[in-house]
């Protein structure tokens, strides 16, 4: 990176976003051990501070959540300096009283994948604490970023799904029957991969349908949500760029550190 400091702050943007910078940024090749990341990385500024942003699934969506190289966009940030990540994402509601439009800054997750690497630590006694997925400094940001354009929710449980299949209506009724309030299918390992490089995470969920099992018709296409994604693409990209004002410090907080009890088996970039 010739011109811009290093970016302690980055955003992974989802599906439908995959641009930040109104002005010129600078792109940035990173080779990682787990293979290239989605895109280059772009770095440019916000209020003066240099943030990198990275399309999660391709600046063209070549990567379906399930093929995503996780490990790779984790590192290549981490390499560049980022100590602290906000993470936009499309979800389901399963709550009939967060329509779409509505933004939530969830505070617990479910993991329902399967098959993905999830972990840097394959070797050895590494166990990470996850009780609480999501920095707290990073979600307080976000909440003070709201306004009238899209109303927000300063909690919430979201599960991760498998995809690239939505859910039957089945699994959305169980889903919301255990209390869950939203269904994505990037959240994790995203998160806990974050946590293992001691960086800061918290997800900015921008609701764009209601759930197969919260209503009558045909269940969720993704034209629909493509559609309601683009729909509030800017206020959202507003929001986040609030948030990024808002964040008080580019430091990993203690809370995000990780505290093994041994040493880790590789050196952090």
């Amino acid at each position: 990176m010739s011109s811009l400091p290093r970016p302690a702050l980055a955003i992974i943007g989802g599906s439908g976003f995959y641009d930040f910078f109104d002005n010129d940024a600078e792109h940035v090749e990173v080779e990682t051990p787990y293979g290239a990341p989605s895109a280059p990385i772009a770095v440019g500024e916000v209020d003066g501070r240099a943030v990198a942003f990275l399309p999660r699934h391709g600046k063209q969506h070549e990567f379906a959540p399930h093929t995503l190289p996780y490990k790779a966009n984790l590192w290549a940030l981490r390499s560049l300096g980022v100590r602290r990540i906000l993470a936009p994402c499309a979800v389901g509601s399963l709550r009939a009283d967060w329509g779409p439009g509505t933004v939530a800054v969830p505070d617990q997750l479910v993991d329902r994948t399967s098959g993905r690497e999830q972990t840097y630590f394959d070797g050895g006694g590494i166990h990470v604490s996850f009780a609480d997925p999501y920095c707290e400094d990073l979600r307080t940001a976000v909440a003070k970023s709201g306004n009238d354009d899209l109303p927000l929710r300063d909690s919430g449980t979201m599960v991760v799904v498998q995809g690239p299949r939505f859910s039957t209506r089945a699994e959305s009724r169980w889903f919301a029957g255990q209390g869950w309030d939203l269904v994505n299918m990037t959240g994790y390992p995203e998160s806990v991969l974050a946590r293992e490089l001691e960086m800061c995470y918290a997800a900015i969920a921008l609701v764009t349908d209601l759930d197969a099992g919260l209503e009558e018709g045909e269940g969720v296409h993704a034209v629909d949500v493509f559609a309601e994604f683009k729909k509030n693409l800017g206020p959202f990209k507003a929001l986040v760029r609030r948030a990024v004002t808002a964040i008080d410090s580019t430091e990993t907080c203690a809370r995000c550190t990780v505290h093994t009890g041994v040493s880790l088996p590789f050196e952090l970039p």
